[in-house]
Formats: structure tokens, C-alpha cells, sequence
């Protein structure tokens, strides 16, 4: 009977938890929009404040709000974002942003995780956290981005192309991370040859997963009629992505996307699916990035201050320096774009955060420092990073 009570008092406690957490981020969302300050960040923020009360005030072990609810929570969010993306992956996008577009945005991507991976590696720091941070680093926030240049009303040549490519990096984000994920199991495995099926199965496999799921979908979207029935069909698809890509072992960030890009180009005539789950997105999202605050560890904080600063000048370095060597590599199509381009696409956010918590599953021991780093790194971002894109569109 005690236990019984105490179950149903956790239960009592996590329904109440996520009720308050839906109403602070309502008063989040007002003093953004009177200070101008990124919500996510005060969302973030929020949760770094339930961990100092936890762990500092109350003195209690560090462990995140919601206990075992907090995972499926966190899982569910990064499937809708990824699922998102691989929507925003039209045939026609990818053959209009043409080669001026990739050359930029690979140029970027991989002189950035370069700088950040050698650059970490050179400090001393162990592989785990090198190449998690230097895959990190690739992920930019759209939403950031896209707010300072509508804000600006910019629409020269610089604007378009800094919105072609935050359009596309987060997917070149999840697919590095991917990538960079099995390259590390490999790698700090004993055994090579196993360590490669397994890497092979994690990325090969979510393609699969991807497949076999939107495929369907893609066929039965827009022969359900709109309305509760499509929500349903949305969100039995995000539910089915994410438990069968836990179950299965592969990577499930990989799997949404590849089901998404699915059914935005084999069912171009219906795009109601990704309208569906873009109505419910933001609660999920809201749990996300307050679990995301909650999950630093404070006795990593002073650990991770090193870190965290040797990771953002990296990153900002690598950023300036991969725009750089990708203008100078147009020739002459690059009137009117600047050498600093780079600088423009260093807001980081959900994506850059959910890879931390990924990362921090697969590689505990390493966990605490990369999430720490991350959290703290995204709030200086997502502050400061929208006056970077200010003054590079304001250039002249």
C-alpha cells in the first residue's frame, strides 16, 4: 500500500511538473518578446535553474525531473524536429540551391568540424568528447537565423544565400553526427570487426527504418482526411519512428529524416502530415529544452568552463574561417558575398542539444562534460549569435 502511494504520488508529481512547465514557458514566450531574448535560451535557462535547486539548494543527487519520463520525452522531440527537416529536403529546394549554396555549406561544415575536433584533440582532450563536440558544432539554428534577417528586412544576395544553407544544415548536421557516432564506436571498440556491423547497422539501418516506414506513409497521406484523423496518422508515425529506432539500436535522428524526405517528395500533392506535427511540436519542444537545462550535472560546471571556452572561440573560428575559404573558392560568383559569411551561421539550439544528449547515452563517463558544455554553449549562441548575422547582413 505505501509503495502504491508512493507510485501515484511520482505520478501525481510528474503531471503537475508538466503543467507548470507549459505555463513558465508561456511567461517565457512574453519576456522574449518584450527583451528580444531567444525564449529557447530562458527555456534552457529554466531548467539549469531546477538544477541548481536540486543540487545546490536542496543538495540532492543529481537526476533528471521526470525520471524515466524524461527520456521518451526527449526521444519524441528530437524524431519531430529531425521529421521536420527531412521535410524541408524537396527535390526542387536541393536543385535550386545549387552549387553556390553547397560550396558554401560544405566549406563551412567541414573546416568548422575540423578546427573544433584538432583544435579539442590538441588541448588534450579524449576522443569521446573531440569528435562529439566537433559533429555538435556542425548543427545551426533556422529559427534564429531566419528571425534576425526578417527582422533586418534584408533580401540581397547574402541574406538568400545564409538562408539557403541554414535550410539545409541541420540535416548535414544529423548525418555528421551519425556518421561520427559509428566512426567512434569503432573506434573505442576492442573489437573492429563487430564494432563495424554495428556502425554499418546504426546508419544503414535507420535508412531502412526510414523506408519502411515512409513509404507507406507516403502513400496514405492525403487519402485520410484531414483533421483529427491526420493528427492521428502524424503522430502514430513520429511514435513508431522513435520506439522502433530505440528498439532496433539505430540511430533515430537518421530514421526521421529519411522518413520525412520520403513523403515530402513522393507525396508532393499532401504536405498535411508535417503541418499536423508542426501544431504540436512546441509542447514537446518546451519539455525538450528544460529537461535539456535540467540534465547539467553542477559538479561538472566547473570542469566544463575550460572546455566550453576552448569549444565556442573554436567553433567561431572554424565557422569564420570555412565561409572564408568557401568565397574565396567562387571565384567570381561571389560578389556581394562576404568573406565573413560564416560568422552569420553560428546560433545553435535544439538539435546541437539533443546530439549532447545522445552523445552523453552513448559515451557516459565522457556525458556530463559534453552536456554541460553544450547547454552553456548554446545560451552564448543563441544570445550573441543573432548580432553576428545582424552585422553580416548590415555589411556594405
Amino acid at each position: 500500500m505505501d509503495q502504491l502511494l508512493a507510485d501515484m504520488s511520482q505520478s501525481s508529481f510528474n503531471l503537475m511538473l508538466l503543467g507548470v512547465l507549459l505555463s513558465v514557458s508561456i511567461l517565457a514566450d512574453a519576456v522574449a518578446r518584450r527583451t528580444r531574448l531567444p525564449r529557447i535560451s530562458l527555456l534552457v535557462l529554466v531548467g539549469v535553474a531546477y538544477a541548481v535547486i536540486q543540487q545546490g539548494i536542496l543538495g540532492e543527487p543529481h537526476e533528471r525531473p521526470l525520471g524515466d519520463l524524461s527520456e521518451p520525452l526527449i526521444n519524441v522531440a528530437l524524431v519531430m524536429v529531425a521529421f521536420l527537416l527531412g521535410g524541408e529536403l524537396t527535390l526542387k529546394r536541393l536543385r535550386n540551391t545549387g552549387p553556390l549554396i553547397l560550396i558554401l555549406s560544405v566549406s563551412v561544415i567541414l573546416v568548422g568540424a575540423l578546427a573544433v575536433g584538432l583544435g579539442l584533440t590538441l588541448l588534450g582532450y579524449s576522443l569521446a568528447v573531440a569528435v562529439s563536440l566537433a559533429a555538435i558544432s556542425v548543427a545551426t539554428d533556422p529559427a534564429a537565423v531566419s528571425e534576425a534577417i526578417r527582422f533586418e528586412g534584408d533580401s540581397s544576395l547574402r541574406s538568400r544565400v545564409i538562408l539557403g544553407i541554414v535550410a539545409i544544415d541541420d540535416a548535414w548536421g544529423i548525418i555528421v553526427f551519425g556518421f561520427a557516432m559509428a566512426g567512434l564506436g569503432w573506434a573505442t571498440s576492442g573489437n573492429g570487426a563487430e564494432a563495424l556491423a554495428h556502425a554499418g547497422w546504426e546508419l544503414g539501418g535507420a535508412l531502412v527504418l526510414g523506408a519502411v516506414l515512409g513509404l507507406p506513409a507516403a502513400w496514405l497521406t492525403g487519402r485520410i482526411q484531414p483533421g483529427e484523423p491526420t493528427l492521428v496518422e502524424a503522430l502514430a508515425l513520429i511514435l513508431l519512428v522513435a520506439g522502433l529506432s530505440t528498439y532496433l539500436q539505430v540511430s533515430s535522428l537518421l530514421a526521421a529524416m529519411t522518413t520525412g524526405f520520403l513523403i515530402v517528395n513522393l507525396s508532393r500533392h499532401h504536405t498535411r502530415s508535417f503541418t499536423e506535427i508542426e501544431h504540436i511540436e512546441w509542447p514537446f519542444l518546451i519539455f525538450f529544452f528544460v529537461l535539456s537545462g535540467a540534465s547539467v550535472d553542477l559538479g561538472y560546471m566547473g570542469m566544463a568552463a575550460w572546455l566550453t571556452l576552448a569549444y565556442i572561440l573554436l567553433r567561431l573560428g572554424g565557422r569564420y574561417l570555412g565561409g572564408y575559404l568557401g568565397v574565396r573558392a567562387l571565384k567570381h560568383s561571389r560578389k556581394g558575398i562576404p568573406s565573413d559569411l560564416g560568422l552569420a551561421l553560428t546560433p545553435q539550439a535544439g538539435v546541437a542539444m539533443g546530439m549532447a544528449l545522445l552523445a552523453a547515452e552513448r559515451f557516459p563517463d565522457q556525458g556530463s562534460l559534453i552536456v554541460a558544455t553544450v547547454v552553456t554553449s548554446t545560451i552564448v549562441f543563441e544570445v550573441f549569435g543573432p548580432i553576428l548575422v545582424t552585422r553580416v547582413v548590415r555589411e556594405r
